[in-house]
C-alpha cells in the first residue's frame, strides 16, 4: 500500500510516498481502509522536531485521525464494512497512523459513525469532523459554557477557532474572535462571531468576558487571564503563539482572584462523545469549514505548507480517491 512514512524530523517537502507492507491484522485492532484524514498542527509538530524526542516510535507513519471503513474487524465489536472514524490514543506517533491507504488501528479508538449521519452530512463534512470538533466539543465543556456568557477565541482564524466558534454560537453565547489580520473579519463573522478584534498580544484593559478559550498558548495566556470577569474560566487548549511553556509561572499572581484556569486535552475519546458530537453538529446545521480538500497522498507535502503558513483559515483535509 502507499503511505507517508517520517523516518526523522524534516521540512514539508521531504514528505514522501513510498509502497510499504500492508499491516497485519491482531486481535483488539482493526483495518480500516483509509477514506480521508484532517492534517493537524500536532502532525505539524511531529515533522518539524518532535519526531527527534524518545518517546516518538521511529519510523511511524502520521496522522492522528481519520475516517474510513472496516476491511479486517479481527476479534473486535465491529464488522467489514462498518464505516468508522479514528483518533488520538497514540496514533501516528506511538503507532502507524491515517497517512496511508491503510491503517491498523485499536479498536478502543476506533468509533462507528451511523448511516444518519452520511445522509445529512457530506463525505468531506464528515472528514473535518472528528479531531477538530471534538477538541471544540472538550473545551467548550471544560469551560462550563452556558447559553448567557460571552466567550473570546483568541486564535479564531484557526479550523478550532472556527469550529469552536459555531458550537458556542449555537448555544447562543456572545462570540468575540481575535485575528492578528483585520483582512480576516469576514470569515470570523461568517463563522458566528459577533465582535471580531485585532489581536496585538494585549487585550487587557480592551475587554471583559466570561469565558475565554486561549488557542496562542502561553505566549498570550497571562493578558488572557487579565480579560476575564469574575467568576471567568480561560480554557488553555493551542499552542499557535509556538511557545508552549512559561518560564516562569507564578498561579497567585497570574491567574486574579476568583478566576479559573483549565486546559482540554484531546487524548480520550469515547463513542458517546463522538455520537454527540455528530447529534449537535447535525442538530444545529452546522457546516465544518473547509479550507482546502486535497485528493493525493502525493500532496502531502502542500499541505503541511499551508497548515504552516496560517492561512488556511479552515479545516484542511485529505478525501483519498
Amino acid at each position: 500500500m502507499k503511505a507517508v512514512v517520517l523516518e526523522k524530523t524534516c521540512k514539508p517537502e521531504d514528505l514522501n510516498v513510498s509502497e510499504v507492507k500492508m499491516p497485519e491484522v491482531k486481535p483488539d485492532w482493526v483495518l480500516v481502509k483509509v477514506l480521508g484524514f484532517g492534517i493537524n498542527r500536532a502532525e505539524v509538530i511531529l515533522r518539524d522536531y518532535e519526531a527527534d524526542e524518545d518517546y516518538i516510535s521511529l519510523p511511524v507513519i502520521p496522522g492522528i485521525e481519520c475516517v474510513g471503513e472496516i476491511v479486517d474487524a479481527s476479534n473486535t465489536q465491529f464488522v467489514k464494512g462498518d464505516m468508522i472514524a479514528a483518533l488520538m490514543g497514540g496514533m501516528g506517533r506511538s503507532f502507524d497512523g491515517s497517512y496511508a491507504e491503510y491503517a491498523l488501528l485499536p479498536s478502543k479508538n476506533v468509533f462507528m459513525i451511523s448511516d444518519s449521519v452520511f445522509e445529512k452530512l457530506s463525505l468531506e463534512e464528515i472528514i473535518a469532523v472528528p479531531e477538530t470538533y471534538f477538541t471544540s466539543y472538550g473545551s467548550i465543556k471544560s469551560l462550563n459554557l452556558k447559553n448567557d456568557d460571552s466567550i473570546l477565541i483568541r486564535g479564531a482564524t484557526s479550523a478550532l477557532g472556527l469550529s469552536t466558534m459555531q458550537l458556542a454560537k449555537a448555544l447562543g453565547c456572545k462570540v468575540i474572535a481575535t485575528s492578528r489580520d483585520e483582512s480576516r473579519f469576514d470569515k470570523l463573522y461568517q463563522n458566528g462571531a459577533d465582535e471580531s478584534m485585532v489581536d496585538d498580544g494585549n487585550l487587557s484593559g480592551k475587554l471583559k468576558c466570561d469565558r475565554i478559550l486561549e488557542l496562542i498558548g502561553p505566549k498570550t495566556l497571562e493578558d488572557s487571564m487579565k480579560c476575564l470577569n469574575n467568576g471567568g474560566i480561560c480554557c488553555v487548549t493551542g499552542v499557535l503563539g509556538g511557545v508552549e511553556y512559561m518560564d516562569e509561572f507564578d498561579p497567585i499572581k497570574i491567574i486574579p482572584n476568583n478566576t479559573f484556569l483549565t486546559s482540554f486535552f484531546s487524548n480520550y475519546p469515547t463513542q458517546e462523545i463522538m455520537d454527540e458530537i455528530f447529534e449537535f453538529v447535525i442538530k444545529h446545521n452546522i457546516k465544518p469549514e473547509i479550507a482546502k480538500v486535497f485528493t493525493s497522498l502525493d500532496e502531502i507535502g502542500e499541505a503541511h505548507k499551508l497548515m504552516e503558513s496560517n492561512k488556511a483559515q479552515g479545516k484542511i483535509i485529505f478525501k483519498l480517491e
